[in-house]
């Protein structure tokens, strides 16, 4: 079973891919979520390193259990053969009711096939006041018409 889009990326086929990944990630479900990495997918997510699926679900519940109210927005950075880069940003709040930006860079490798086998990811954290968030549709999915990072700003 294959996950399309496949490599070798085109600048169509990576900024899809980019898309598909955003949007799982604003689902929010960490078990859906593992389900787009090799069994033996291997991550490095700030200072983590994490192996596998299960590692990789259990990370991503751990997560969203911590950074309520999370919404995401990826943008295509580069592309070649089986690898894609995209830029980042999300906010979220911690149970405080601090809200966040964080900014990131993820590198992803994929086989074959189109399941992600390797993700470098870098991020940064920034406060931010409650007044200056940018990311206000409903949870879930980035409506189509929502502006991206560039149109943003960010």
């Amino acid at each position: 079973m294959s996950r399309p889009p496949l490599p070798p990326f085109n600048a169509e086929t990576a900024a899809l891919k980019a898309r598909l990944a955003e949007d799982a990630w604003n689902g929010r479900d960490p078990a859906k979520v593992a389900l787009a990495y090799t069994p033996d997918s291997v991550w490095r997510n700030r200072a983590e390193f994490i192996s596998g699926r299960a590692e990789i679900e259990a990370f991503l519940t751990r997560k969203w259990r911590r950074e309520l109210d999370y919404r995401l927005i990826k943008e295509l950075w580069t592309f070649g053969g089986d690898r894609i880069a995209v830029r980042f940003a999300y906010e979220w709040h911690d149970d405080s009711g601090q809200w966040y930006r964080s900014y990131g860079n993820e590198n992803w490798e994929f086989d074959a096939e189109g399941w992600m086998r390797r993700r470098i990811a870098s991020i940064n954290d920034l406060p931010i006041a409650e007044s200056d968030r940018k990311f206000h549709w409903p949870l879930g999915r980035r409506p189509d018409g929502h502006p991206g990072l560039s149109e943003l700003g960010l």
